[in-house]
């Protein structure tokens, strides 16, 4: 996709107008009395062999990362609200039929990308990782060890080796608060290159990620674009396509719609908008759509 096509109109784009809008009336009290659709799974995961993967999508950015030796999570957030969004799908798999947790990631402080109470109930003395400055938010939740990690950092455990890899996007989880990092996740075991990327909008650095990590996998954030401040925090799906490309990756994993309605887009049109773009640029067959709670296992 060339950079044109990132800047053009397309039917999705072109159907929106400046007219003015009321956040509260047309997006946070709908969603209030809206009904919470899904259900928890009863997670089941076969033994996996050394050269498979299995990711679970819990919902919004939340995943399940799964190896052999390894059971990872990623920004895990069980929050029926965040804030004064109301969750509109249920989480993928309840909390207490997690397998044992190693290690858990997190991307960034936001409220929903860091949830308290979720790592309260997770935590049991196992590893976290988490941006430089953002430890001070988890110091006492029951973590053993919290390491801090700035862009490009890495952690070897075993053959596995996690990085911390750069985003365009803000880590302040108080309105003043500017000193802490954020992120994404690269996780390379033996036989898989996944990729999280955490919230993001697009930059020009994708060419760099693919070329230094090769990503076999990517989970991608395709929502939140259509915001009241029309500040340009996260990638839209036309966008989050010509990343994966410059990401030279093998799977596109959407994430970061359908939980949560935290902007003025209507809560599927970031997939429907997805599959036409990635339709568009012919990697329509690269697209792997879960669904919360249900194991997704990656051979190599």
């Amino acid at each position: 996709m060339n950079q044109k096509s990132v800047v053009e109109l397309n039917s999705f784009q072109k159907k929106r107008h400046w007219r003015k809008r009321d956040f509260v009336t047309e997006v946070l009290i709908p969603s209030i009395f809206a009904k919470r659709v899904g259900s928890p799974q009863k997670i089941f995961v076969p033994p996996l062999k050394q050269n498979q993967v299995c990711l679970t999508w819990i919902g919004h950015a939340s995943f399940l990362l799964q190896t052999s030796e390894l059971n990872i999570l990623i920004d895990p957030n069980w929050a029926n609200w965040i804030l004064a969004f109301r969750r509109l799908r249920h989480a993928g798999i309840e909390i207490q039929q997690l397998p044992h947790i190693h290690v858990v990631l997190i991307t960034h402080a936001h409220f929903d990308h860091l949830h308290k109470p979720s790592l309260k109930k997770i935590a049991s003395k196992q590893l976290a990782i988490v941006p430089k400055g953002v430890a001070g938010l988890i110091k006492n939740l029951g973590f053993q060890n919290i390491i801090e990690m700035d862009w490009w950092d890495t952690y070897q455990i075993g053959e596995n080796r996690i990085t911390f890899i750069p985003v365009r996007h803000w880590g302040a989880r108080l309105l003043f608060d500017k000193n802490k990092l954020y992120g994404g996740f690269h996780v390379s075991t033996p036989n898989h290159s996944i990729l999280h990327l955490g919230d993001t909008t697009y930059f020009p650095g994708f060419e760099e990620i693919g070329r230094r990590l090769k990503p076999h996998i990517v989970l991608m954030p395709i929502g939140s674009y259509d915001t009241p401040s029309r500040r340009d925090n996260h990638i839209d799906p036309e966008r989050a396509v010509q990343a994966f490309i410059e990401l030279q990756a093998r799977w596109l994993i959407p994430m970061h719609f359908g939980t949560y309605r935290l902007s003025y887009e209507p809560l599927y049109e970031p997939l429907n908008w997805l599959v036409y773009a990635a339709s568009r640029a012919g990697i329509l067959d690269q697209l792997r759509i879960l669904f919360e709670g249900i194991p997704e296992v990656f051979t190599s």
